[in-house]
C-alpha cells in the first residue's frame, strides 16, 4: 500500500484585523501554517519567510531518519532569513512567526513546531492535540499553577515563549516522527481557530466532512462565526491509499505567503509551480495532472457566501456598531491601566470605544512588558469580566509586598515574575 494526502489549504484575515500575517502550505509532501506575529514589524514577512525556506523540501525523497533532519536544518535556514531580512531593512526587527509543518516520507511523517498553532490527528473518530503550546500559560499549567480550565481564559493565554524569530536566542523546534495511517485526517491550524471554535466542533467537521476542502471551508465559517478576532488559517490533509483514492495534486499557498511576499509562491491555489512539483512531465500528461486533482470547491459554498455578505451590507451597520458596544477591553486612559467599551478600533471619524472604568493603577508602576499588553486585546463580553481581567493583570504585574517583623516598618517588594514571562514574545499582543 502506497500512502499519499489529499488537502486543502484556506486563510481568512479575520473579523478585526486589516492584514493578514498567516501563511500556510499544502503540497504532496509538505504541510505548513505559520502565524507571524503582527505587532512586531513584518509578521506577514516572517510567515512568507518560512513558508518560502520550507516549500523546497515538498519532494519524495527525503527517508525518514533524513525527513526529520532537513525538516529541522530548514525550519533553522528560515530563522537566518529572518535575521538576514532585518539586517537588510531595520524597520523589521523583532519580526517572528510560529511555524508547525509536517514532511511527508513513505508511511512516516517528520514534524517541526515552534510556538502556539496546533496540529492535530483525527484517528478513528477521536481527535488529540499533538502539538505543545510554546505559550506562557501552558508553562504555568505544566507546573501546577493553573489548571487547564483556567488556562482557556487566562489574560496571559497567547503570550508566546518560543517562536521563529530574528532574536539572538536560538529557539529550537520541537522535533518528531509520527506514523501515517490511511484514514487520519491532519489539520495544522492557527490560534484564530483553535482559540475560538471549541474542540467538539472541530471533530465534528473533521469526522463528517466529505473531503478536505470541505471540513477547511467549514472550520474557516465556524471561526468567522464565533467571532475570530484574529487572522484565520487552517491547512487539513487526508493520508489515502493512491491506489484506492486519488491523491491532491499540485500545491496550494495561502495567506501573506500568497499576497506578493514572496512572488514566488503567489500563485492560484490549484497550480503546481514548476519549481515544485514532484513530477514533472511533457504536455501530454497535463491531461492526466488536471484528472489526478480534487474536485473545484463547490459552486453554492461561494453563491451562499455573497448572498451573506449583501445581507450584512443590507443591515449590518447598525448591528455591527451595536455590537461593539457589547464589547470590553483593558487598556490605556490617562495614564492608568482602564477598562473600554467598544473594540479598539474606528470607523473613519466615529470611534467605536469609550473608557468606562478607571483603575487608579498609572502605568508607571507596571513593567513594560505589562503594558506592552495593554493595547486592546485583552478582550472580555462584560464590563465586570474586564474589570475582573484588570486587577487580575494589575496582581500578576506589581510586585508582591512582604511584611517586615515589625509592623510599622516599611514592606519590601518581592522579586518580579519569573523571567519567563518577562522574555516572552506577545503573539497576540502583536498580531
Amino acid at each position: 500500500m502506497t500512502l499519499a494526502l489529499r488537502y486543502a489549504a484556506r486563510s481568512d484575515v479575520g473579523l478585526v484585523r486589516s492584514d493578514n500575517q498567516d501563511s500556510a502550505y499544502a503540497g504532496p509532501n509538505l504541510l505548513v501554517v505559520a502565524d507571524g506575529m503582527g505587532g512586531h514589524a513584518g509578521g506577514d514577512i516572517a510567515s512568507s519567510l518560512a513558508v518560502a525556506a520550507l516549500a523546497p523540501l515538498d519532494t519524495p525523497d527525503h527517508g525518514p531518519e533524513q525527513a526529520l533532519a532537513d525538516l529541522e536544518r530548514t525550519v533553522e535556514q528560515a530563522r537566518q532569513d529572518l535575521v538576514h531580512a532585518s539586517e537588510v531593512d531595520p524597520d523589521l526587527a523583532g519580526m517572528g512567526t510560529t511555524v508547525t509543518a509536517l514532511l511527508r516520507s513513505g508511511n512516516t511523517l517528520a514534524m517541526a513546531h515552534l510556538g502556539d498553532s496546533r496540529a492535530y490527528l483525527l484517528r478513528e473518530g477521536t481527535l488529540a492535540q499533538v502539538t505543545i503550546d510554546h505559550t506562557f500559560v501552558q508553562h504555568l499549567v505544566d507546573t501546577g499553577r493553573i489548571s487547564p480550565d483556567e488556562a482557556e481564559t487566562h489574560p496571559q493565554r497567547n503570550v508566546v515563549m518560543r517562536v521563529l524569530g530574528d532574536f539572538d536566542v536560538d529557539l529550537t523546534p520541537d522535533m518528531s516522527i509520527r506514523e501515517a495511517r490511511a484514514g487520519d485526517r491532519w489539520l495544522l491550524c492557527s490560534d484564530g481557530l483553535s482559540g475560538f471554535v471549541p474542540v467538539d466542533q472541530i471533530t465534528e467537521v473533521l469526522v463528517d466532512s466529505e473531503t478536505p476542502d470541505e471540513a477547511a471551508d467549514m472550520l474557516i465559517t465556524l471561526a468567522m462565526t464565533a467571532g475570530s478576532t484574529d487572522n484565520i488559517t487552517v491547512v487539513v490533509a487526508e493520508i489515502v491509499d493512491d491506489g484506492e483514492t486519488a491523491p491532491s495534486a499540485g500545491t496550494q499557498v495561502v495567506g501573506a505567503a500568497a499576497s506578493g511576499v514572496t512572488p514566488e509562491l503567489a500563485r492560484p491555489a490549484d497550480e503546481t509551480p514548476d519549481d515544485l512539483a514532484p513530477n514533472q512531465g511533457d504536455e501530454d500528461d497535463d491531461e492526466d495532472d488536471q484528472d489526478a486533482r480534487p474536485p473545484k470547491r463547490r459552486p453554492w459554498i461561494g453563491v451562499l457566501v455573497i448572498l451573506l455578505v449583501i445581507a450584512a451590507v443590507g443591515y449590518g451597520g447598525w448591528w455591527a456598531y451595536g455590537w461593539t458596544q457589547q464589547q470590553y477591553y483593558v487598556g490605556v486612559a490617562d495614564g492608568q491601566v482602564a477598562v473600554y467599551q467598544g473594540i479598539p478600533q474606528d470607523a473613519g471619524p466615529l470611534t467605536l470605544s469609550t473608557p468606562v472604568v478607571l483603575t487608579g493603577t498609572s502605568v508607571d508602576d507596571l513593567p513594560d512588558y505589562w503594558v506592552d499588553r495593554l493595547d486592546g486585546t485583552i478582550q472580555a463580553g462584560s464590563e465586570a469580566e474586564a474589570v475582573e481581567r484588570a486587577d487580575r493583570l494589575i496582581a500578576e504585574a506589581l510586585p508582591t509586598p512582604t511584611p517586615s517583623p515589625s509592623a510599622s516598618s516599611d514592606v519590601a517588594p518581592s522579586p518580579t515574575p519569573s523571567p519567563a514571562a518577562s522574555g516572552a514574545a506577545d503573539e497576540e499582543a502583536t498580531e
